[in-house]
């Protein structure tokens, strides 16, 4: 089939007319409303909760708090994934009641539920829920939570705030490469913590059938079968076929949504409690309370090159800001944060630590990248000022350290194999689409309208295609094909690029092919989508089921035909007797898989494939790669940043539709931008939460988005059949440098060579003043 076609997404008309669904739009029969009561506290113990006048509220239904939770018997929720899980040693990890009872560790945790007939009924009743605190000291810095005399989070853990320590590489080895040095740079350096912020908060609606002892939940998840299972398993203690989780339109998610939250729980058991349909809508202030947040997280870092600016080793220690909680999907950021710092490079020494630290902030999970920002953020910063020191062109240092073509595949110092690449060659096409050389003219014309122009290249590598999927084709009797997909879109445009595959292998029009997910009781099994993985494992699993179909329906082609199967040819949705025109369409084969009787006694009734493919673990990545080049102007006198321009080229292996990977990585690369320029969760020394609405907290607009210049390489994946690379994550983990590095190429001239994430106009003016100033 012809990969790399762009036909317009199936889901766009329904986005564009207001015709999407989702949680919030779903009423159902004498639902009511639940509003959950947050501590306002970082650190406290909880000595009293009295529901008495929220019960007199107007039409307040029932209030339940943390002792109703006890009595009812739910579990609490462990962390999603564990270290040891990956390899690493045992951690001290925390369980999650739904709802505290006892502590709170950070602003947000949800102490009690008010159910009432009206939204505004429950959240005005949930303000007459009296709590009684008694305030401790809380600590929200994750170096500072590992001093001697820091509050403790879990007095419990033997190694105080310290959940646990990763370590990667050989320390004497490098220890040896840092004492051959002809030049050593270092950083400390910081990716704050981040809001998801998707364009729809989370929300959920339970429900439960007291006939049945059927629990019903509508969320906006990522992963419904994931939440099913945790909620079955974990807090309900009922078999997986009792909850039924239906996740319809989801506007974004961005790892927020990858886990469940407690509100998923607590509607389906106030429900059960109530007897009626209970919805949860978060507020966005809800939001940027109760939320998982991304990145958090510091580092000390440094390098050690030879004269000719080769790398010799790298040493790093970094630390994670877990807050009160190691929960939900903590872990992959801690391992994605070490293990890709060698980036495109060849490294020949690593010495690189990560400490997870308890905080009396709300937990940290994935955001997209999840880790990958973080390491490029590392070693592409410590490029840029290993070049400046050196004296060496930025893009020069790049080009004699990468890894080269011939040299694949290649391990490299962490294990990880790269299959396919050509990182020196996309350097060079990345300057060339930039005009690299014409950078020296327009430097010119921004001085000349008192500007500082910068610029910088970066390289970046991801890693995707983890865990493993399910997908399924199956016909009905009247020769309708469906998918019943394991993965789940929430704006990626699935719906367009499955049917676009299945209808090239089986010659079926792209609007005669349903497409089903995110219903885990029509789908059997599904693992969601984060990580840039849905096309490569949803896309191998369901060339598998195609394969399936094929094969099965190859033999009710033969009886058709009256011609021996091996003699039959299928393509373009015909079975063809080879060297003839014989021919029957695979949809009429299909439909004589649900004859009452006849070839289907040997045959098998009905026409269906389910396929399966394995990632990590057990399986292989895929390793998508690309390379950036970014220029800005600022302001000296404001310290305003403009980036003038992106250029990005991505290796995204096969192409399955450009304009899908295209809109991927401008996406992705405007999460990057705001990381670099205006995103932080900023709190005071007491845990208190000080950009708590847009605002507090800056995502970009439109009007902040540079003209994006996007190239796609094709460099097949040897890992997969279908020979694809993610792209989902590529604009976020390279543009948080590209532009940092950028702007700090303009104001070197002046004195600045370090400053951190967001770059934010106070922020630079100081840095620069205080460099006039000789500060």
């Amino acid at each position: 089939m012809s990969y790399g076609r762009a036909p317009a997404r199936i889901e766009d008309h329904k986005f564009l007319t207001g015709a999407g669904q989702y949680v919030d739009d779903i009423r159902l029969p004498r639902q009511c409303h639940a509003a959950v009561v947050l501590s306002p506290h970082a650190h406290a113990d909880i000595l009293s909760i009295d529901p008495e006048a929220a019960r007199k509220m107007p039409g307040v239904i029932a209030v339940l708090t943390g002792a109703d939770v006890v009595s009812d018997g739910l579990g609490s929720v462990p962390p999603y994934i564990l270290p040891i899980h990956w390899g690493g040693p045992p951690a001290f990890t925390t369980l999650r009641p739904i709802l505290i009872s006892d502590r709170v560790r950070c602003v947000g945790d949800r102490v009690a539920v008010v159910v009432a007939e009206t939204v505004d009924q429950a959240r005005a009743a949930a303000d007459s829920v009296v709590v009684e605190y008694r305030v401790l000291d809380a600590v929200t810095d994750a170096e500072a939570a590992l001093a001697q005399d820091a509050p403790i989070v879990w007095p419990e853990n033997e190694a105080g705030n310290r959940s646990v320590t990763l370590h990667l590489g050989d320390a004497e080895k490098t220890r040896d490469a840092f004492a051959a040095a002809s030049h050593v740079v270092r950083r400390s350096l910081e990716s704050p913590r981040l809001a998801p912020a998707p364009l729809e908060p989370r929300a959920c609606l339970g429900m439960f059938n007291a006939s049945s002892g059927q629990f019903t939940l509508y969320t906006s998840s990522q992963d419904p079968h994931g939440c099913r299972k945790t909620l079955a398993g974990v807090v309900f203690k009922v078999p997986e076929s009792s909850i039924r989780v239906i996740s319809p339109d989801v506007g974004g998610g961005f790892g927020l949504k990858s886990h469940m939250f407690p509100e998923d729980a607590i509607v389906l058991w106030a429900s059960r409690r109530v007897g009626r349909p209970v919805k949860w809508v978060g507020t966005r202030s809800e939001s940027f309370l109760t939320d998982t947040q991304g990145r958090g997280q510091k580092v000390h870092a440094e390098m050690a090159l030879d004269a000719a600016g080769r790398i010799l080793g790298i040493r790093v220690q970094a630390y994670h800001n877990l807050g009160g909680y190691f929960w939900a999907t903590a872990t992959p950021p801690l391992f994605f944060s070490l293990r890709l710092i060698p980036n495109i490079y060849k490294v020949p020494a690593v010495d690189l630590t990560t400490h997870a630290v308890f905080t009396n902030l709300p937990p940290m999970a994935v955001y997209r990248g999840a880790g990958r920002p973080e390491a490029t953020y590392v070693i592409e910063r410590l490029m840029d000022a290993a070049a400046a020191e050196i004296g060496m062109d930025p893009a020069d240092i790049r080009r004699i350290n990468a890894i080269s073509e011939q040299d694949m595949p290649y391990t490299n110092v962490v294990g990880f194999t790269y299959d396919s690449g050509a990182f020196r060659e996309m350097i060079d096409q990345c300057l060339d689409a930039a005009d690299w050389n014409g950078y020296p003219e327009r430097a010119k014309q921004s001085a000349a309208r008192g500007l500082l122009r910068g610029r910088s290249i970066t390289s970046y590598v991801e890693i995707a295609g983890v865990m493993n999927e399910r997908m399924e084709l199956r016909f009905d009797p009247s020769g309708t094909l469906t998918i019943l997909a394991g993965t789940h879109s929430h704006g990626q445009g699935h719906q367009t690029v499955f049917t676009q595959l299945v209808s090239g292998w089986l010659g079926i029009p792209q609007e005669n092919i349903r497409y089903i997910q995110g219903d885990t009781d029509a789908v059997l099994i599904g693992r969601g989508t984060f990580a840039a993985r849905s096309t490569q494992l949803g896309g191998t699993a369901l060339l598998a089921a195609k394969d399936e179909i094929v094969a099965r329906a190859r033999g009710m082609a033969a009886i058709m035909l009256e011609t021996p199967a091996e003699e039959i040819d299928f393509d373009h949705g015909l079975f063809r007797v080879r060297g003839t025109n014989r021919a029957v369409p695979l949809q009429e084969v299909a439909k004589m898989f649900y004859l009452p009787a006849g070839p289907v006694v040997k045959l098998g009734l009905g026409l269906s494939g389910q396929g399966t493919s394995s990632g990590l673990p057990g399986g292989a990545p895929n390793f998508p790669n690309g390379c950036q080049v970014c220029e800005v102007e600022v302001d000296p006198e404001t310290g305003m940043v403009k980036v003038d321009r992106i250029v990005a080229i991505d290796d995204v292996g096969k192409i399955l539709n450009a304009a899908l990977c295209e809109g991927q990585i401008h996406g992705g690369m405007a999460q990057g931008l705001g990381q670099a320029l205006m995103e932080e969760m900023t709190y005071g020394e007491d845990g208190q939460l000080l950009s708590g609405s847009f605002m507090d907290y800056g995502l970009p607009r439109a009007e902040h988005m540079p003209d994006i210049t996007s190239h796609l390489l094709e460099i097949p994946a040897k890992t997969n059949p279908l020979g694809i690379k993610g792209i989902g994550e590529s604009g976020a983990i390279g543009t948080p440098v590209s532009v940092v590095n950028a702007v700090l190429d303009a104001v070197r001239s002046r004195g600045v060579d370090d400053i951190g994430m967001p770059v934010s106009p106070p922020k630079l003016w100081a840095a620069l003043n205080a460099a006039a100033s000789g500060q």
